[in-house]
């Protein structure tokens, strides 16, 4: 496809890292020509210095014959603006905008042809709530993904010694859970990916992702690791709109705390949340933290807006005796290196976004897709369509079927019911198919695999 990308921050960065190397034709608008040099130097792809709203620089980048407008610069106005440019002066099909202000989500039924023509609306604060949010909900996982509306879960966990299964090979957890169906869609062992079968053995430090039926997640995290107790008590250290609806999430579940710098925001999270304590003051103040009992709660989750704020805090709490921290880190070279004794986990914004905005430039029926392991794997929900004739998988048994070399297909949701992947399951029209592929390299031969021939109407 033909993709112009407005705005060369880390969304927008990310986004064209992530599509580069796929046949597609990228260009890149942004203001600041220095960003602009410094991503050419590293990506192959076509970079223009202007305002992202100005039709003359949008001209420039082709826009005439653009197939989609994906506008994530820091400006919401900006992002509307230039999809509605983009549809009344030049027609382009399809046109995806970041939004950020809840005013605006708010009221939704604005963002038609009527009235501001942006065909998908993403808002990175709510994306990452709700991830941080499934990871409250299962202690003990670093990544947990839903597909098909939550009914089936990608659930990513370390391996550790006193785990069942640790030390032996992924077959014999059908002895240990008999009624539970579940299937280890990938393994990452210092690093480099495995492709399981039944003979692969656990290790303990093992980077294992699976896929069960979200009623069995709990069971199989047993097998890999002690069961952590669920969180009873958090401490959220910024009251920005993703510390305020991280809290409205999760104040009827649990004890919740929430740390504000600033007065007037901390007064306006005082009016809006019902049962969160709001304290005034900085995240980083070790007395604060002490006077609030730290050492008693389970879960500190720093999400200011500063990176070395958020670091810097949960170090503190760790110290300071809080059972598990998890910090949003918005430099993404600073993702990988902070996990680890003192920091649980490190939330990367772009990462979370750059899977939603992948569902809409994806070919293929697809309908979810997420970004793994700082792009170069990816968990894909496609939706069968056609018949045995114009479909690659329609009719087909698993084991029939040509995966490209490390891709597989995990679960299978059919109307409510989860079908765990084995060789002999058939794929229906209209199944969602779960992948999960090690190598992105290979997308676009998983796209085909769901394109349906044109004789199929």
């Amino acid at each position: 496809m033909k993709i112009i990308i407005l705005g060369a921050g880390q969304v927008g960065t990310s986004l064209a890292l992530s599509l580069e190397g796929e046949d597609n034709d990228i260009t890149l608008i942004d203001s600041d020509p220095k960003r602009l040099a410094y991503i050419q130097d590293h990506l192959d792809l076509r970079t223009i210095v202007g305002h992202a709203a100005h039709p003359d620089v949008l001209e420039k980048a082709g826009i005439d014959d653009t197939d989609m407008l994906v506008a994530v610069t820091s400006s919401d106005e900006v992002n509307m603006i230039a999809c509605q440019i983009a549809h009344s002066l030049y027609q382009t099909p399809s046109k995806i905008a970041r939004i950020r202000s809840s005013n605006y989500h708010d009221k939704s039924e604005i963002f038609t042809n009527n009235h501001i023509p942006v065909d998908v609306v993403i808002s990175p604060e709510k994306l990452v709530t709700e991830y941080i949010e499934r990871l409250v909900d299962n202690p003990g996982a670093f990544q947990v993904l839903d597909f098909a509306n939550g009914l089936v879960r990608l659930v990513a966990v370390k391996a550790y010694y006193g785990g069942p299964l640790v030390g032996n090979a992924l077959a014999e957890i059908k002895q240990h859970l008999p009624n539970v169906d579940t299937r280890v869609a990938a393994i990452f062992r210092r690093g480099k990916p495995i492709v399981p079968t039944g003979h692969t053995v656990i290790e303990a430090d093992d980077e294992v992702f699976f896929l069960a039926a979200k009623k069995h997640i709990r069971s199989v995290m047993s097998e890999l690791q002690r069961l952590e107790k669920n969180y009873q008590r958090v401490i959220i250290a910024g009251g920005g709109n993703i510390g305020q609806g991280l809290a409205k999430r999760l104040e009827k579940k649990m004890l919740v705390k929430i740390i504000e710098r600033d007065p007037q925001r901390a007064e306006e999270l005082a009016n809006n949340l019902e049962d969160t304590l709001v304290l005034h003051g900085d995240v980083s103040d070790e007395d604060l933290l002490n006077d609030e009992n730290i050492s008693e709660f389970d879960l500190f989750i720093a999400v200011t807006n500063d990176d070395d704020a958020n670091i810097m805090s949960a170090l503190l709490a760790k110290r300071l005796g809080v059972r598990k921290t998890m910090v949003l880190i918005n430099r993404t070279a600073y993702v990988d290196l902070i996990p680890g004794h003192e920091i649980d986990i490190a939330i990367s914004p772009q990462q979370v976004t750059i899977g939603s905005l992948l569902t809409h430039i994806r070919r293929g029926h697809v309908s979810s897709v997420y970004s793994l392991r700082r792009g170069a794997a990816e968990a894909i929900e496609a939706v069968a369509k056609g018949n045995e004739q114009t479909s690659l998988v329609v009719g087909r048994a698993i084991s029939e079927i040509a995966l490209p070399p490390g891709t597989s297909i995990g679960a299978i949701v059919r109307g409510d019911e989860v079908i765990i992947a084995h060789d002999s399951v058939i794929i229906r029209k209209d199944d969602h198919v779960v992948l999960f592929m090690i190598d992105k390299d290979y997308i676009q031969d998983v796209e085909r695999l769901f394109q349906v021939n044109v004789t199929y109407f």
